[in-house]
């Protein structure tokens, strides 16, 4: 995704247009502002995440296993494999974090949709019994997303070559704080 390599400022009708290679006054009449085919990228990018990372995550059981599933399929998309470039909303919430605006807005809400839908997964390893019934899925779901944002940053902008043992290290290890006494004897960490 083009967004992802140049940002959503780089991002510009003419070069689109010329990278499509349709013509500029085409787009144009399509988005009819940069602020328009800015807003359009974003919603296409939070739809491939559900596709892609969301989606497959949510088929898993509920739990643990779907906790780990949206990890990896998280850090996959992280990774490019599953995205091309970066996490457009990790870099965008770097670019439009004290930008007020419509982008800002969206960019929020999709962050807020995720943090969502991390404790409501985290929720579920609760009731299954999982979970201590005092943990917090919020905490959970705050200490997951700082894991893939450690990564990103350590994958991409470091280009350290254990980013992502690190990060699976990480992960490991705040699953295991919030497991039930129980789960830690009957599941291998």
């Amino acid at each position: 995704m083009l967004a992802g390599q140049v940002g959503l400022e780089g991002l510009s009708l003419g070069g689109l247009a010329t990278s499509m290679e349709i013509s500029k006054s085409g787009l144009f009449a399509h988005f009819k502002s940069k602020e328009a085919l800015q807003l359009a990228v974003l919603e296409l990018a939070r739809e491939r995440f559900v596709a892609e990372v969301m989606a497959p995550a949510v088929a898993l059981p509920r739990g643990m296993t779907r906790l780990t599933g949206l990890f990896d399929r998280y850090l996959a998309w992280i990774r490019g494999q599953a995205s091309q470039g970066s996490c457009i909303f990790m870099a965008l919430a770097h670019e439009y974090d004290d930008r007020p605006g419509d982008i800002r807005d969206v960019l929020v809400n999709c962050w807020r949709e995720f943090g969502g839908s991390v404790a409501r997964v985290a929720a579920t390893a609760i009731t299954e019994g999982e979970f201590r019934p005092d943990c917090d899925p919020g905490q959970f779901a705050f200490e997951f997303v700082g894991i893939v944002m450690v990564f990103q940053h350590a994958h991409k902008l470091m280009g350290e070559a254990q980013a992502e043992a690190r990060a699976r290290q990480a992960f490991k290890r705040l699953l295991r704080s919030y497991r039930q006494p129980e789960a830690l004897a009957v599941r291998p960490s």
